[in-house]
């Protein structure tokens, strides 16, 4: 297949806003992709590359060869070239990367040109998020959603998997198992307002448990090999010694745990997340960071126990799997109850502890990985929301010189943009007006002036709020009463951000 198919395809996909017209025009074309050349299109039509970073930023972009006026390249040329600018390296690999993207853009047209600049610089954003993209991989393979959704839970990588779909269909999409490192996509939880609320949702008995202000880990063991994953799929093995012996010291030697990592004070209260996020961050003398600043690790859920899997078991089995495995410390507190005063009392015990609050869990929700599933609802002491910097004003007074006022976004499943909710300064310590000022001016793009400073929308920051007010002053009829600014979430990826439906489903 040609790159300009691709190219057309991605015009016309951004082009529509009907997310129905979004899907037919992928499925028409990954309908005719050829079985070797399927995963590139899935990646590149995703915004990604097969080869994840090649070592190209804009810088190296800028000075563009004359293009093609015939489109003649191919998706496997075109990969090739990646793979051999990506393998670059030592004495002289800055040229050969040069002389390379030279290659590159000269055997393309201006259209594909144009794409490319796009797809390596993280810009594709064309509305093909996961969930249209899977749609038109059901489509085109002529197999049911639900089954590329669970085959990406166990694979992970969508290209993977849509290149199965288009290849095997149902048979070959049911040959995805969980594999013991190789880490899945977290199951993520809904927000509610109450625990009250929360178990008026979920219709009855429900575990209330404690929702720790940590690091999300995803722990697999299979015989002596401990691999930790973050809920970005990184690996931080190394960093984390602690968790790995605790892993190591089980019975159990096939397994896949979910939880989360934090430091402790010496009376059992919580550090503050800068602290534990800055330990696991480290990579460097992890031996005295372990000793000034040791972690502790608690699990809430079990994937995998004693070589079965257990992702489409009912929530209240997999958890007697996980206390069965698991020293009753190492299991995240919590209690099961019908009742909302209990569950109160409980929420706000936690709190007292120092902790984030609760996560209110249905005992019969398999696990959706990579989802926000409706059967785990987090409840915290206040509104919270994960949404993306979309602009920054430049402040004035005893801020001059800084970006200061943040222009907040929530994200558009629909159309993969985000809607501006309202501004906020307020919560910035001058260490975090610094900080932000540099992360800001790194992603500008777009017009300037001498006010506003638009961004690529990538830095995701939590925002506490007292309330969802009806405004016509924004966009999407809303914004946010008294936002302020917890802290940034380097660890949330735009496409992770709260959604315009969760704002309004906030809205009295």
């Amino acid at each position: 297949m040609l790159l300009i198919d691709l190219a057309r395809t991605s015009a016309a996909v951004a082009a529509d806003s009907a997310r129905l017209a979004k899907i037919r025009h992928l499925a028409e074309l990954l309908g005719r992709v050829g079985p070797d050349e399927a995963e590139i299109a899935i990646a590149y039509l995703s915004g990604e590359l097969p080869q994840r970073q090649i070592g190209v930023g804009f810088r190296s972009l800028r000075d563009l060869p004359e293009p093609r006026q015939v489109a003649t390249a191919t998706l496997t040329q075109i990969d090739a070239l990646l793979d051999r600018i990506k393998s670059q390296s030592g004495a002289g690999s800055q040229a050969a990367r040069r002389d390379l993207l030279a290659e590159l853009f000269g055997a393309v047209t201006r259209q594909e040109q144009s794409f490319l600049v796009r797809l390596l610089t993280g810009e594709l954003r064309q509305g093909a998020l996961d969930g249209v993209m899977i749609e038109a991989l059901a489509k085109a393979a002529e197999v049911p959603s639900a089954e590329v959704r669970r085959a990406l839970t166990l694979r992970g990588w969508l290209p993977a998997v849509g290149a199965a779909a288009l290849r095997g269909g149902v048979g070959e999409l049911r040959d995805f198992h969980l594999e013991v490192g190789r880490p899945v996509a977290p199951m993520l939880a809904q927000s509610a307002p109450s625990v009250t609320a929360a178990l008026e949702k979920i219709g009855g008995p429900a575990a209330v448990e404690w929702k720790f202000d940590g690091v999300r880990v995803q722990a697999h063991r299979k015989g002596e090999d401990v691999s930790v994953f973050t809920r970005t799929l990184d690996d931080i093995t190394a960093q984390v010694p602690e968790l790995v012996e605790a892993v190591l010291a089980l019975p159990e030697n096939d397994l896949v745990l979910d939880g989360e990592v934090l430091a402790l004070r010496p009376d059992g209260r919580p550090e503050p997340f800068q602290v534990t996020s800055g330990r696991v961050a480290s990579k460097t003398d992890v031996s005295s960071l372990r000793a000034s600043v040791p972690l502790s690790v608690f699990f809430f859920d079990a994937l995998r126990v004693g070589g079965a899997d257990l992702l489409d078991l009912p929530a209240a089995e997999r958890h007697v799997a996980l206390r069965t495995a698991l020293p009753a410390g190492l299991v995240a507190p919590r209690i099961v109850t019908a009742e909302p005063e209990e569950g109160e009392e409980f929420f706000a015990d936690a709190v007292r502890r120092g902790h984030e609050g609760v996560v209110v869990k249905s005992p019969l929700t398999p696990y959706a990985a990579g989802r926000r599933g409706a059967g785990w609802i987090k409840v915290k002491p206040r509104h919270t929301l994960d949404l993306v910097v979309l602009a920054a004003e430049w402040g004035s007074g005893r801020r001059r010189g800084w970006l200061s006022n943040l222009h907040l976004g929530a994200l558009d499943p629909e159309t993969g943009t985000f809607v501006m909710l309202g501004k906020t300064f307020k919560g910035l310590t001058d260490e975090l007006l610094t900080w932000q000022t540099e992360q800001f001016l790194r992603l500008a793009q777009g017009p300037a002036d001498d006010w506003v400073v638009h961004l690529k929308p990538e830095l995701v920051v939590e925002i506490a709020f007292d309330g969802v007010q009806r405004s016509s002053r924004y966009p999407g009829g809303m914004a946010l009463r008294f936002a302020r600014v917890l802290r940034y979430r380097p660890d949330k990826r735009a496409e992770e951000a709260d959604t315009v439906s969760a704002v309004r489903a906030l809205m009295p």
